[in-house]
């Protein structure tokens, strides 16, 4: 079969992705270095127990799980002012090639006996360090390379090869885990990172030249709107001085609607937090099952957020914001009934169409923020954006321990989805009330109702 033929047996929204070269080639790559992560997540945890020193292992696994995750927030305020500028193809890969290096160090540091926690810790916080930076520079570069009708059914790709990884990564380091070390799964994450760096240079986009800011009336600075409202914050001053994420925080003050986006997006994930710890105690204390169990929630909450992420390119045709509030509100009801004494056999079929449901939410909020935000700041606001959302779950998870406590398994999965049914009937009043205000100045791009414009 040619890949002419391959090509129209996919949903009309998709083809034109697999016709265009540049998202061709870079496609598997961005998988691999997917799936890799998704290996690394139970990679780095097991390599954290065999070096722990005896009876520190609990405090080793902690401190190496949040070094390859947390440092991003950090590095996309540290760095503002040397990458806000650099276009998102070089952005994302500094930070693949980062990544290959450092993790690359793993392996080589436990087969030579130099493998010491604290050189672990620091290999696995400076590889992460530019993570905010390389996914807002992923995202920018598919918002460059495609044509913006084109997005959404992108965005919804990327989503769904994340959401795969964590079905396919953990299953395939616990095979490989038998037969070799979890220091070398660790270096294959690397080698991926190492072929993503390599294709990410073999890709020719728009907007080779470094991204510059937008100057006061400026295309760059109007395209998504006013220039005063693309260029100034809140209070109407210019946004020329500011470094990286905080420069795009304060461009967001002038953006409700972003804004909104992406505090909705903070508080669905905080939410989800104290679920996550949740679920594993449900299992064991509530129905009294092992981690086989465990492993099927997660395994089929992956491959419902796959074929939801992937049926995300045909929801262009919908107004964004109405889709995103109801996608918030389904997954809360998909866990109202653990809290209700549902069976095992319920609660994963509940779990499985709350993966189905959330499976669209990346891809659309990815959207909403390309469409809005202007060409020349789309990295400097990407980075923010996960600056932030970087803290999220960690909080919603630190918050889950106490509530177990207090609420038990099932207490706390009922409370998180009740709390994200009301957030979403707060964000549909808050959206209502804002459309209902009379604008004082037009806004580029909106959709019907004041929802957001159809990519």
């Amino acid at each position: 079969m040619t890949p002419a033929q391959t090509t129209r047996l996919l949903p009309q929204a998709y083809r034109p992705l697999f016709a265009h070269a540049g998202f061709k080639r870079l496609l598997p790559a961005l998988a691999a270095s997917d799936l890799g992560d998704g290996m690394s997540v139970v990679a780095v945890a097991w390599l954290a127990i065999e070096i722990a020193p005896p009876g520190r292992s609990g405090l080793l696994l902690g401190a190496a799980l949040a070094a390859y995750a947390l440092p991003g927030a950090l590095g996309a305020l540290l760095f503002g002012r040397l990458l806000r500028r650099l276009p998102a193809a070089r952005l994302l890969a500094a930070d693949s090639r980062i990544r290959a290096v450092l993790l690359g160090c793993v392996p080589l540091a436990w087969a030579t006996g130099l493998l010491h926690p604290v050189l672990y810790v620091a290999l696995l916080a400076g590889s992460s360090v530019l993570h905010a930076w390389g996914n807002a520079g992923r995202y920018s570069l598919v918002a460059q390379m495609l044509a913006p009708e084109q997005r959404l059914a992108a965005n919804a790709v990327l989503s769904s090869s994340v959401s795969a990884s964590i079905v396919i990564g953990p299953a395939l380091a616990g095979f490989l885990a038998a037969v070799v070390s979890p220091a070398w799964l660790i270096g294959l994450d690397a080698l991926s990172f190492a072929v993503l760096a390599v294709q990410v240079g073999r890709v020719r986009a728009p907007g080779g030249e470094p991204v510059t800011e937008p100057k006061p009336g400026s295309e760059a600075g109007s395209e998504a709107g006013s220039t005063s409202e693309a260029g100034t914050g809140a209070q109407g001053g210019a946004v020329t001085g500011s470094d990286g994420p905080s420069a795009g925080l304060q461009l967001l003050r002038g953006q409700p609607e972003l804004l909104g986006v992406l505090a909705l997006t903070w508080f669905f994930n905080f939410l989800y937090g104290p679920a996550e710890v949740a679920l594993p105690l449900h299992v064991t204390d509530d129905l009294h099952a092992g981690a086989g169990l465990l492993g099927l929630y997660w395994a089929l909450f992956g491959a419902g957020a796959v074929l939801g992420g992937l049926a995300a390119g045909a929801l262009r045709r919908f107004p964004l914001w109405p889709v995103t509030l109801g996608i918030v509100a389904g997954w809360g009801f998909a866990l109202v009934p653990f809290g209700l004494g549902a069976s095992a056999p319920v609660t994963l079929a509940c779990f499985t169409l709350g993966g189905l449901i959330y499976g669209p939410f990346t891809a659309l909020s990815y959207t909403l923020f390309q469409e809005r935000t202007p060409a020349a700041w789309l990295t400097t606001v990407l980075a923010a954006r996960s600056a932030a959302l970087l803290t999220a779950g960690p909080v919603g998870t630190a918050l889950g321990g106490p509530l177990i406590a207090l609420m038990g398994p099932r207490g706390v999965l009922a409370a998180s989805g009740i709390a994200t049914v009301a957030l979403a009937v707060v964000g549909a009043a808050v959206r209502i009330r804002s459309t209902r205000r009379p604008a004082s100045r037009p806004v580029h791009g909106s959709g019907p109702c004041g929802g957001a414009a159809r990519p």
